[in-house]
């Protein structure tokens, strides 16, 4: 592919019209997307598992945690500028808890739950099923147990039922993140009567039963689920931890082709796209009947990550060469059309605040990346394949087209490798076993130190550089428990900062936006899990 095609290329992928391959779609489709009762979304992204307690559940999945389960406490909402709703990480609100109060020392939480309140099977939610559930999510490893561990929520000892409706958790210190952390998605709270029914000896905690089956008290149930097409959600007329949501059925497509999300949305086929490419954000934001909302996403960066298991990244100098080698305004023009904030151009190598994400202190400089490979002893470059998601191709593709034709200027052969969707998240995230790649991670609770712990520590699920640095280690289990207002916790956020920046595992590219386009149809509400919540979707 030559200059000129690929430049076409990149400003026309998924520029498609409405065309016959979209029929079979529309003919599976409820009588109409109108209908006052049922509301039809459609995202590009595949649901791997109803369970994110699940070894290799992938991130589209949480939605179901949200909308099919509770929690003890939820966070607030709020009316952002634009009218648009979010959550509001400054409330705690009551959930699954009526209220909750901490022991005078400030070492134990006490919650009362609320006495009406009922699983799905009418069965009623006790202090027993809000223990087992926290017991899972503490002991079944990998990503629910480290979120856990994030709010000091380490093992099933420190949870207590105290009677049915009383759940004391005791906590090993005091931390700003443990409250906050029993509103994410992870401390869900199952029916552990159906879950111990189905578990057997070799799977006590019920993974193969809960993948496919949930056992929940949320505000919808799972109606019906087929990877790779759709998930339907279907009211719960008996949720009692909230208001009775205003729709009766959300029909939640997977359509792969941005081009045929965008015209589903143009034509009125469907309510709403999810997570919209940029792209098509921008031009669709002023077309009549068509609201489009675009909300910056906290504590969040889209990367390219070396990973330090390629023998070539192991060297920092080859890693800020890729850095110096990126075309930064090109790739934020051409793959987020400008939305959203660069992360690249910091004026120093040293931070001045504890803001998170800022700039990083590089620039398009191919000199300087020829001159650091040169040093490195690579000064006749390598190969290395550059892996992208197909689920996330609108923003991945173009990116890594420009990213290889850059490295091909300091010598370094890059091939792309499309990755199934559905594959992504093993192979990025739970092996960590792609050389070179593009990743994003979006930090639940809004601290640096808290993006630290997830997206540089070692083993932990976001650090698919496999990075490992013993400062950073000790410096992101001092600050992560650590109020924002003692003394210490600014100079180590900082010099946290300065160490990333000079090793560079992830390159930082730029800070995105979560677009989502709604036809006849109000009530969506930003949040910072990314997914979406249906639960106070309204039909206009």
């Amino acid at each position: 592919m030559n200059d000129t095609s690929r430049r076409s290329f990149l400003k026309g992928a998924g520029a498609t019209a409405l065309g016959a391959s979209v029929l079979p779609f529309l003919k599976v489709l409820p009588a109409s997307a109108a209908s006052g009762d049922v509301v039809v979304a459609v995202t590009g992204q595949t649901i791997n598992s109803l369970d994110i307690h699940r070894t290799g559940t992938n991130r589209p999945s949480y939605q179901v945690a949200v909308n099919v389960y509770d929690r003890l406490v939820s966070f607030g909402t709020k009316t952002l500028a634009d009218g648009s709703l979010s959550y509001d990480y400054s409330v705690i609100e009551p959930e699954v808890a009526e209220s909750w109060e901490f022991a005078d020392d400030g070492m134990a939480i006490v919650f009362k739950l609320r006495p009406e309140g009922k699983f799905q099977d009418g069965s009623p939610i006790t202090a027993a099923d809000v223990k087992w559930s926290f017991d899972r999510a503490v002991s079944v490893g990998g990503f629910p147990t480290v979120q856990m561990k994030a709010g000091s929520l380490e093992k099933p000892e420190q949870f207590e039922a105290v009677d049915d409706l009383t759940f004391k958790i005791n906590l090993l210190r005091k931390s700003k993140l443990t409250l906050p952390d029993l509103a994410v998605p992870v401390p869900m709270i199952i029916n552990s009567k159906v879950a111990l029914a189905n578990a057997t000896e070799e799977d006590p905690w019920a993974m193969e039963y809960l993948h496919k089956t949930p056992a929940g008290s949320g505000a919808f149930k799972v109606a019906a689920w087929k990877p790779g097409e759709q998930l339907v959600y279907e009211r719960n007329d008996d949720w009692t931890s909230g208001p009775l949501p205003a729709v009766k059925r959300v029909v939640l497509r997977e359509v792969p082709s941005p081009a045929t999300r965008r015209a589903l949305l143009e034509r009125g086929d469907v309510n709403m796209s999810f997570n919209m490419p940029n792209k098509d954000a921008k031009e669709l934001s002023d077309l009549d009947g068509i609201t489009v909302a675009t909300t910056p996403i906290e504590n969040s960066i889209y990367c390219l990550c070396p990973n330090l298991a390629f023998e070539p990244f192991k060297d920092k100098r080859v890693r800020q060469a890729i850095a110096f080698a990126v075309p930064y305004d090109e790739v934020f023009q051409t793959a987020a059309y400008g939305r959203g904030a660069p992360m690249w151009g910091g004026e120093n190598a040293t931070p001045t605040d504890i803001s998170w994400p800022q700039k990083f202190p590089y620039s398009t400089d191919l000199e300087k990346a020829k001159a650091l490979l040169e040093e490195a002893g690579y000064g006749d470059g390598f190969e290395v394949p550059l892996s992208i998601s197909q689920s996330q191709a609108d923003w991945m593709e173009p990116t890594a087209l420009l990213i290889q034709e850059n490295l091909a200027k300091i010598g370094i052969t890059a091939t792309i490798e499309k990755v199934p969707g559905a594959n992504w998240r093993t192979a990025s995230l739970v092996e960590k076993r792609l050389p070179l790649h593009l990743e994003t991670f979006g930090g639940w609770l809004n601290y640096p130190c808290y993006y630290f712990f997830w997206a540089y520590l070692e083993g932990h699920l976001f650090n698919s550089s496999n990075y490992r640095n013993e400062e950073i280690e000790a410096l992101t289990a001092e600050t992560l428990h650590m109020s924002v207002e003692d003394p210490d916790y600014a100079p180590k956020i900082k010099r946290m900062i300065e160490i990333v920046w000079d090793e560079v595992p992830r390159i930082a590219l730029w800070q995105p936006a979560l677009n989502v386009g709604t036809h006849d149809v109000s009530g969506y509400e930003y949040w910072f899990h990314r997914q979406l919540d249906v639960r106070g979707l309204k039909k206009a």
